[in-house]
């Protein structure tokens, strides 16, 4: 469970385990458009076929995005339900989003093995979506048809890290933070004493890419464990996926805690950073019972900074 984020896309992630992916050989939706604009999307005014139908609108010539890949793109999602269809989630006019964790099957099977620069269709029936339970939160009922067509932007393996060059270990009343082997989650070690009353960004490592801003797309990955115990509460390397969200955004509209867009606002891709977060910035008196969190814990994250994407890109 994503212990930061409050909200995920409802219409992208999968709400049980299910099975019965298969394909279709007789397409029903066309898909017109270039590469990176949003598509125009043909839905006949007739029922679903009900069966799984994938596509390759455009073939990407990069390379093939594995199964463990987190991957970027931009999409447009239609429910497509009895005669009728409905247009409800686009990234076009937005940021992208990123694909990553226990996604929908249809999408699974979609995405595999597709190249980088790709747009992809996938017409998934309710045995590949949500099945018989739909998602009322989505507002898709349990007989809807999903239609997703998808540029495939960029993928991130499950084990990628910072790139950029080590200027610290932290310490010096800050938590100490030591790197294992490639790709494997860092050490954090809580120094004796209180924590600090405000939050505190360190940078462990360097990057060189341009510095993230409010409203991107930003991919990471992170660590957190609290101050008092020293215990991690949560690790998108333990989940084996990078984590995406969308700087700036505060909590009370679906964005990540506040000790997170003040920490990491303007720091570089490619960096390392070292985040300390008293309760105020985190998640308050009321603590994360769920993970542990009380309701004066200070958390500490090391987030490694994958990538941003802005509006339009």
């Amino acid at each position: 469970m994503r212990r930061i984020a409050l909200l995920l896309a409802p219409l992208l992630l999968a709400t049980a385990a299910l099975t019965g992916c298969g394909s279709s050989p007789a397409p029903q939706v066309t898909v017109t458009g270039a590469f990176g604009t949003r598509p125009s999307v043909s839905i006949p005014a007739q029922a679903a076929a009900g069966a799984l139908d994938v596509q390759t609108v455009i073939r990407g010539h990069g390379p093939k995005v594995a199964s463990t890949d987190a991957l970027v793109g931009n999409y447009v999602v239609y429910i497509w339900r009895g005669t009728t269809h409905k247009l409800v989630q686009s990234t076009y006019q937005t940021v992208p989003a990123l694909f990553a964790g226990r996604l929908l099957p249809g999408l699974q099977t979609a995405l595999r093995n597709q190249r980088l620069g790709s747009r992809v269709l996938a017409v998934i029936p309710p045995k590949d979506g949500y099945g018989a339970g739909g998602n009322p939160q989505a507002g898709v009922q349990p007989s809807d048809t999903l239609v997703f067509v998808i540029d495939l932007k960029k993928a991130y393996p499950a084990n990628a890290t910072a790139t950029g060059k080590p200027v610290s270990a932290g310490g010096h009343g800050q938590p100490t933070v030591v790197s294992g082997s490639p790709g494997s989650q860092p050490k954090i070690t809580i120094p004796k004493g209180s924590p600090p009353k405000t939050v505190q960004a360190t940078t462990l490592i360097q990057g060189t890419g341009p510095a993230i801003t409010a409203d991107q797309e930003v991919v990471v990955q992170y660590v957190g464990a609290l101050w008092r115990t020293g215990k991690v509460f949560d690790s998108s390397w333990a989940h084996g996926n990078p984590f995406g969200f969308v700087l700036g955004v505060p909590p009370t509209k679906g964005g990540v805690i506040a000790g997170w867009n003040t920490g990491l606002m303007n720091q570089k891709v490619g960096s390392r950073i070292l985040l300390t977060i008293p309760p105020k910035y985190g998640y308050g008196k009321k603590g994360y019972p769920e993970a542990g969190i009380n309701g004066t814990d200070t958390l500490v994250f090391v987030v490694d900074i994958l990538g941003s994407f802005s509006k339009g890109s």
